[in-house]
């Protein structure tokens, strides 16, 4: 018989814990072996009962569902916790994490949603126990725990080195809103995958708060990048596979939370594992932004190998090109490292490639043909142009665009970066200001 998982079903609403069993009923590989109507009952039924995992109500009369973690976890630290709520409230999210839960459920949920979330934290716990030695039993003959502690996982470099991958990070920025950033980069994902049909690729929305990837893709997602705020630091890239979703085209998808109140918990530090563990198991990974040099985003530009600045013929486009080319050479970014590429392209424009190129001193790495009625099209029916329509001039520009972005042409080179930027970054960034002009 295979190893179920221990289920305890905390709730102070006895109809809320039946409703939860039925949910639940024909899980074969979930065992329901308790619930308890309050934190203290809780706390001596998993004592007694030893659950992998519990499923805990936040608000309950004698004591709320993050006391009751913070008791139960100092105890019986090999327990994972999901938490239930009626509120999606940042403070709630925050809090219940910093307890020990490792996922946030907001009622009403599917039972597909509880199974996945109960599935999940159970795996994830299952990847970090170490293997026990053959003269250490997991449990005691008395029913007490024997826990082991956890290993921390492998780094996210090791594992590099270890798969012999180290995927290319790209990541598209533009110079103002309304360029087409976001169409132009999935786009260029699915392009990818279509020229490279064994490379593995991936789009993460780095819009934290308005990301449109999803919709432009139409996805229908569950998990985002911030189910993966409570468990960043024991998360191994399988895990972090596992909240993406698949389009059609084959690509793998991270999208952005989806209340962007949500956003401030993705922090730059967690953007910064999330990259490391894509690059272990993915050749390609294009990281969407927000035009705007928050700390989150300059955290996916000073990741990214390869920098997209994406403009129009506009003049406040061109001039802020201008302007970002100026602060990536004060951030020590190689020239390499951004290239331009030129969208929603008119040849009969008054301002042509020429004079942009002379205006901002920078190569244009290509051009994308304006084609508004396809454009939109693709947006509204979240299918993107490459697919629908390949042989359209939009398209074969983007999958230009593909191909040199994959080519030696943009790769950034060791011999580019001179001894005075390849020196490591301070593990406290200070801020924008400082980073720029050396204040604190």
């Amino acid at each position: 018989m295979s190893e179920k998982i221990r289920l305890l079903i905390v709730d102070d609403i006895p109809e809320t814990r039946e409703n939860l069993k039925k949910l639940l009923f024909f899980e074969n590989d979930i065992e329901i072996v308790g619930d308890a109507g309050s934190g203290s009952e809780a706390i001596e039924m998993a004592r007694r009962l030893q659950p992998d995992v519990i499923l805990m109500d936040i608000n309950m009369p004698d004591m709320d569902g993050i006391t009751t973690i913070e008791r139960i976890s100092s105890e019986l630290p090999h327990v994972q916790f999901i938490m239930m709520s009626v509120q999606g409230e940042t403070d709630y999210l925050r809090r219940s994490m910093l307890a020990g839960a490792r996922e946030f459920l907001v009622k009403p949920f599917t039972a597909e949603e509880l199974c996945s979330s109960i599935r999940r934290v159970y795996a994830l716990a299952e990847r970090q126990r170490p293997a026990a030695p053959p003269t250490a039993p997991v449990q005691a003959q008395d029913g007490a725990a024997t826990v082991a502690p956890f290993l921390s996982p492998a780094s996210p470099e090791s594992a590099v080195e270890s798969d012999g991958r180290r995927a290319k990070l790209i990541c598209a920025f533009g110079s103002k809103g309304g360029v087409g950033t976001s169409t132009l980069l999935v786009n260029v994902a699915v392009a990818l995958h279509s020229q490279q049909p064994n490379a593995r690729v991936a789009v993460v929305d780095g819009d934290l708060q308005f990301g449109d990837v999803g919709v432009l893709l139409n996805l229908e997602t569950t998990h985002s990048i911030v189910d993966l705020v409570p468990s960043v630091e024991e998360a191994d890239a399988q895990f972090v596979e596992s909240l993406m979703v698949t389009h059609t085209s084959g690509v793998k998808v991270l999208t952005a939370p989806s209340s962007p109140a949500d956003a401030d918990l993705v922090t730059p530090d967690v953007l910064k594992k999330v990259f490391a563990l894509l690059r272990a198991n993915f050749d390609y990974i294009l990281v969407d932004t927000r035009t705007s040099l928050s700390e989150p985003v300059l955290s996916i530009l000073d990741e990214a190998d390869t920098i997209l600045l994406v403009i129009t013929t506009e003049i406040p486009a061109i001039k802020n090109a201008k302007v970002f080319f100026d602060v990536a050479e004060q951030l020590g970014y190689p020239e390499s490292k951004v290239q331009l590429a030129l969208n929603k392209y008119n040849p009969r424009d008054s301002i042509g490639v020429e004079a942009i190129q002379g205006s901002i001193r920078h190569p244009v790495l290509a051009t994308v043909a304006e084609d508004i009625r396809l454009a939109r099209n693709a947006v509204n029916q979240g299918i993107p142009f490459v697919s629908s329509h390949p042989r359209a001039q939009i398209s074969q520009d983007i999958f230009r665009v593909a191909s040199l972005l994959s080519s030696q042409q943009v790769e950034q080179k060791k011999e580019d970066v001179a001894p005075s930027k390849s020196q490591p970054k301070p593990k406290g960034r200070p801020s924008l200001f400082g980073r720029l002009f050396g204040g604190s």
